[in-house]
Parts: C-alpha cells; structure tokens; sequence
C-alpha cells in the first residue's frame, strides 16, 4: 500500500480469489502423478430461487459499481488512445509530407525527426506509465471489491448445492 492510497487502504482484501483456481483439467495430478481426465461437466439442477453462476455475473455487469468501472476505463483510455494516434499520425505525415523540416538539424547529427522518433518512445512509456497509475488509482480496488462479490456469492451458491446433495 502507498501513502496515497488513505487510511482505509488496509481494510481491502488484496489477495486475488481466482490465484489458486487452476481451470478444469489443466494442471492437476492425479494420485499416481500423471495429468488429470478432464472430468465431464454433470448438469445441475437448481433451485428457481437461486441464481446461477451466468445470472450472478449479469447482475454484476448490470450493477452501478461495475459501470462506473468501465466508465472510469473508457474515460481514460478513450482519449488517451486518440491523443496517442493523432500524435503517431502527425509524425508519419510530417516524416512523408514535409521532409526538409523533419531533416532540419537540431543538435549536430540529430535532427527533428530523430527527436520526435524518440519523442514517439517516450510517449509510449508515459502512457504505460499513466495507465498504470489510473488503473491502480481509480479502479483496481473497486475490480476488486466486484471480483470478491462474484467470488463470495459463487462460493455460497456451491456451498447450498453441496447442502442439497
């Protein structure tokens, strides 16, 4: 946690619910040592009063906190795209349109399009840089809080199936 990150930073859960979560079938042993048989899915039947796991996500999808979410993503990610594109576009149209600026010297060898060729790198690490920043800012802790809400209410809807067996 980050000094930032404010006094109730310590109260989020970090650890990640799908880290140990291997998918069906992919890496686990059986008792002699060898790969698993992916075992075939048996359907279950449900009660009509409890959602399944495809409503439980649609309803998070639907929810308030997973909109906003997406909206602080798209807010960022959106403009950012474009102010990048525009920028790479005004560098190759120059670099074809206007070849006596590009070829003018700034500084012994290195001309304007040396520098804005290492202006496109730089540009490409502050953006990483920024999005990385945003994502972990405004949005990975309330990812999280939505991913534990999925987790908790499946793990309490297998823990009802097992009850019924």
């Amino acid at each position: 946690m980050e000094k930032q990150d404010g006094q109730d930073a310590a109260a989020v859960r970090l650890d990640d619910p799908w880290y140990d979560a291997l998918a069906a079938g992919w890496g686990e042993l059986d008792s002699t040592g060898a790969p698993a048989t992916a075992v075939p899915v048996q359907p279950v039947e449900r009660a009509a009063d409890r959602p399944g796991t495809a409503e439980i996500y649609l309803e998070v999808h639907r929810s308030a906190a997973f909109q906003e979410v997406r909206s602080r993503y798209r807010r960022f990610v959106v403009p950012a795209a474009l102010a990048f594109l525009l920028w790479y576009l005004a560098y190759v149209v120059a670099a074809t349109a206007a070849p006596g600026l590009m070829a003018r010297p700034v500084a012994g060898a290195v001309n304007v399009a040396m520098v804005a060729g290492l202006g496109q790198f730089l540009t490409t690490f502050l953006l990483t840089w920024a999005y990385a920043r945003h994502a972990r800012l405004r949005r990975d802790r309330a990812a999280l809080d939505l991913r534990w809400t999925v987790f908790d209410r499946a793990r309490a809807q297998e823990t009802a199936r097992g009850r019924e067996r």
